[in-house]
């Protein structure tokens, strides 16, 4: 008899022994049969005992089916029970196992993790893509339980880095247990959905936060957040107080925050659109702010240069951790870019921060999708150069990996960075393009953005033209509208606010403002409650020019003023549209009426923008002016 036939009746028997054991009452606990399991099933004869338990589950089932009799019956599904608690706890068994060697993997990954790296290997224990990485809090607590317990056969110098691991990692879950119970509290009582303004005065996450913390270095960088600065000038000026057990604490916090958030978000029943909404600002925050963190670093000069290099590698990887994370979830903004979710001077720079560790990433379907959304934000802010550069790239990686949204995603954004450039020939050839691939894929969204490109680009064409005869636009009207029904029909409001926005478009270059108007008001509100601020501020800039076109100064005056300050504090070169048309309106009013109309507005104006952004308005005109 072989060694795994004598092996197989010992755990046949086994098993048959513990549903004695069972229906005799000898087992109280379900405990009981996991330590009994430990015991008795040697190392690496696992899938032998697995197929003993899966036969006579077996056995028993086929029983229950042919067995008539009652009595019979009942012995059956008593057996039948004891077989599945025996099931249940070798699962748990197996689970336990796998957890307890992914630890040990782990622990051997930064025990062996060269110097600069050490802090990206602790950031892989963190990572929600990562199948072995240690999750949750309890695997965090037996990996920081190992790591103080490691071999001594380690160098003294990279014993006592674990060792301060190991106290970051305790402290940060200590920290994240104190904010756990406040982590969404401060949302319902934001006057607005996305609460990561951080401008002065809001009642956003960070100064709440703040108080929770008693870390020093985390409590000063929450507070700067909270006033509207970027994390950069924290890191720069106090990153020498972190050690590594400091820079562990706030990487730990940072990734509970985040992933605590999103799941959050992503459960808000009531509005799955908001919730996306939510997540979307969540997760560009904070891969803004770790990219952020690692520019300070980078400029920390008292910071020790070792140590230095290790919080640069460390932050720059959890910022594409957790871009890479964000690019894999169902409601990746293809079609809209960093504005869409954030405001405020300290996050113009976003894409600057975001550069360096995708110039660390490998080529795949993430990158690709991230490459498309730095591009639509760099068009955005004028950068049409850029722009292009990274939706060829994002447009060749999608390609590659038949990433097909991405895509025809990318595409339609180099339709609409031709009509930026006016170069309609090219806007049309990829506009066409995506729409063929669209419908070939059954893209819904993708079709109806490639229709809005299309129609818009051949309305633009034939006015470039002087071809603007109402028979020669018909075909493109209708590309427009049937765009704009697709979205009604998929309740889109991102790619409706494009759609109703293009036909605003549309209109004014057929000379008929007063369509316009219905168009381009449906597409700010679109724009607006999809989040996406830059095409908010546009069609305000687009109104403006409609009632220009209408001889209404004071209502022209009142929405290109808008348009023009949202669209410079987003920096976007469009700003430059409304204050051409502002300085048109004051030259062809006079300097009196037009500042006496400017005033008259000050009330609608101000509840958008503040005071501030009032008295700023001056400052923007008579920068253009000159």
């Amino acid at each position: 008899m072989t060694d795994s036939s004598i092996l197989r009746d010992q755990y046949a028997n086994l098993v048959q022994q513990i549903i004695q054991d069972t229906l005799q009452g000898k087992i109280r606990a379900k405990e009981q049969v996991g330590e009994t399991l430990k015991q008795q099933v040697a190392p690496g004869t696992g899938e032998i005992f697995e197929r003993c338990l899966s036969d006579q589950l077996a056995v028993e089932n086929r029983r229950k089916e042919i067995e008539t009799d009652e009595l019979g019956l009942a012995k059956v599904m008593r057996r039948l029970r004891a077989l599945n608690t025996i099931d249940s706890e070798w699962k748990r068994i197996q689970e336990q196992h796998q957890a307890s060697d992914a630890v040990n993997q782990q622990v051997q990954s930064l025990a062996t993790a060269p110097d600069s790296e050490l802090l990206s290997s602790l950031l892989a224990t963190l990572d929600p893509s990562e199948v072995n990485g240690p999750q949750s809090r309890k695997q965090l607590r037996q990996l920081a339980k190992n790591l103080k317990a490691v071999q001594t056969s380690w160098p003294e110098v990279r014993q006592a880095e674990l060792q301060d691991l190991a106290v970051g990692i305790e402290r940060g879950l200590q920290t994240w247990a104190r904010l756990e119970d406040c982590l969404v509290s401060w949302v319902y009582d934001q006057d607005q959905a996305i609460g990561f303004e951080s401008t002065p005065g809001s009642k956003g996450p960070w100064q709440l936060w703040s108080k929770q913390v008693t870390s020093p270095f985390v409590q000063t960088l929450f507070k700067t957040l909270a006033t509207g600065e970027a994390g950069t000038t924290v890191a720069q000026a106090r990153g020498h107080e972190l050690d590594l057990a400091g820079w562990a604490e706030l990487a730990v916090l940072l990734v509970y925050l985040e992933q605590g958030l999103v799941a959050w978000f992503d459960q808000l029943v009531y509005d799955s659109r908001v919730g996306s909404r939510l997540s979307v600002s969540t997760f560009l925050m904070f891969a803004v702010l770790w990219s952020q963190l690692a520019d300070g670093f980078a400029r920390a000069n008292l910071l020790p240069l070792s140590r230095r290099s290790q919080f640069v590698n460390g932050s720059f990887r959890a910022s594409l951790q957790t871009l890479r994370t964000f690019a894999g979830r169902d409601y990746f903004p293809l079609y809209g870019g960093l504005f869409a979710s954030f405001t405020g001077a300290a996050l113009r720079d976003a894409l600057t921060y975001l550069d360096e560790p995708l110039k660390q990433s490998e080529g795949n379907r993430e990158k690709g999708r991230i490459l498309n959304l730095l591009g639509f934000s760099a068009r955005a802010q004028g950068q049409y150069e850029r722009s292009h550069d990274l939706h060829q790239q994002s447009l060749s990686l999608a390609t590659s990996v038949g990433d097909f949204a991405c895509q025809i995603a990318n595409l339609n954004h180099l339709s609409r960075l031709a009509l930026s450039r006016q170069e309609y020939g090219s806007a049309i050839q990829s506009s066409q393009r995506a729409l063929v691939l669209s419908r070939q894929y059954g893209d819904r969204p993708g079709e109806a953005n490639a229709l809005a490109n299309l129609g818009y680009a051949e309305v633009l064409n034939a006015r470039f033209l002087e071809r603007s005869e109402p028979e020669t636009l018909e075909s493109a009207i209708a590309y427009l509208q049937q765009g704009l029904k697709i979205t009604e029909r998929l309740g889109d409001r991102q790619i409706q606010a494009i759609c109703l926005s293009s036909l605003g478009l549309a209109q004014l270059a057929l000379e008929d403002p007063q369509a316009a108007l219905a168009y381009l008001e449906g597409g700010m509100q679109a724009a607006q409650f999809a989040g996406d601020l830059y095409l908010y501020s546009l069609n305000l800039a687009n109104l403006g020019e409609a009632y220009y076109r209408l001889e209404q100064p004071e209502k022209a005056i009142r929405y290109a003023s808008l348009g023009m300050y949202l669209l410079e504090q987003a920096g976007s070169r469009d700003w430059r549209q409304p204050a051409g048309l502002l300085t048109v309106l004051e030259g062809k009013l006079g300097m009196d009426q037009f500042q006496a109309l400017l005033a008259q507005n000050q009330p609608q104006i101000q509840a958008v923008i503040g005071p501030e952004g009032y008295e700023h308005l001056s400052v923007l005109l008579a920068q253009y002016q000159e």
